[in-house]
């Protein structure tokens, strides 16, 4: 007997109705699974019933446990992995308040010691001037004051010392034209200035750089415990390791074709006098 996640659909609930099916079709109870996978019968009794979503490594366990066949491993990490994701729509957001994800960025930010940000597009807005932030909102149907006031107020993170930031964008995320010419020279100066503080890591990859791999989408590294991935109608989040994992040797990746310091600094400068002349 195998399962299609599409049948069991792709929430928690299924995937922990998944686990509970198997164990009980191998005739094993749950001290005997616990003790096999060395993990608490409460942890597992919680999975079981989805009050706690199981990682990969947790259903590894438990199939390998259970010597689930080999499809019927496949296709349920197919399913744990989207059990781990999340996904926030554009249009939801804007029901709620964009505000209101704005907390959400600044709590995610208070957590985290080590942030990564990979910006293949646009300026992000912890690194934007309030000009920048205006016109990148305007194509937001609802009012966008209260979420330019609280994307401001988030950048004074970038001077808590205690937690290190590292932005990689590309020439093209710098040099998009998303406010007039002045204004941009304006918005790149104020890249160079931040990129001196001692715990703000500014990366440019120039047009020329010879990576092998294309920038596809902006992400966020939160630690090594969560990341979230911008498209054009909303976000995902994933907290699954590995999804994390492969975000991180894609980041440093394009961080070994990036320019730093100094050298970032004089590219700069140039896109800023390319926008004054």
């Amino acid at each position: 007997m195998t399962f299609d996640p599409e049948q069991l659909g792709q929430s928690k609930a299924d995937l922990a109705e998944t686990l509970r099916t198997l164990r009980k079709r191998a005739n094993r109870t749950q001290v005997w699974l616990a003790q096999r996978c060395n993990i608490s019968q409460t942890k597992l009794s919680n999975l079981e019933t989805g009050r706690i979503t199981p990682n990969l490594i947790d259903v590894e366990l438990i199939l390998r446990a259970l010597d689930a066949p080999m499809e019927l491993v496949a296709e349920v990490t197919a399913l744990a992995r989207l059990a781990n994701t999340e996904w926030q729509g554009k249009r939801a957001s804007w029901r709620r308040g964009l505000e209101k994800r704005q907390a959400e960025l600044a709590g995610l930010e208070a957590e985290a010691k080590t942030l990564r940000y990979f910006l293949p597009a646009m300026v992000t807005g912890l690194l934007a001037t309030p000009e920048y932030i205006r016109a990148s909102l305007g194509h937001t149907p609802v009012d966008i004051s209260k979420t330019v006031a609280r994307k401001l107020e988030r950048q004074a993170v970038l001077y808590d010392t205690t937690k290190r930031f590292t932005f990689l964008l590309t020439e093209q995320a710098v040099r998009w034209p998303v406010v007039p010419r002045a204004a941009m020279a304006i918005q790149i100066d104020r890249l160079v200035s931040l990129s001196h503080l001692p715990n703000v890591h500014i990366g440019t990859i120039p047009l020329d750089a010879a990576a092998s791999r294309g920038p596809m989408n902006t992400f966020t590294v939160y630690d090594q415990r969560l990341v979230t991935v911008e498209t054009f109608t909303g976000r995902m989040v994933f907290q699954d390791a590995r999804d994390i994992s492969e975000h991180l040797e894609v980041f440093d990746l394009y961080e070994r074709h990036g320019c730093f310091g100094e050298e970032a600094r004089s590219v700069l400068r140039e896109w800023a006098a390319s926008y004054r002349s």
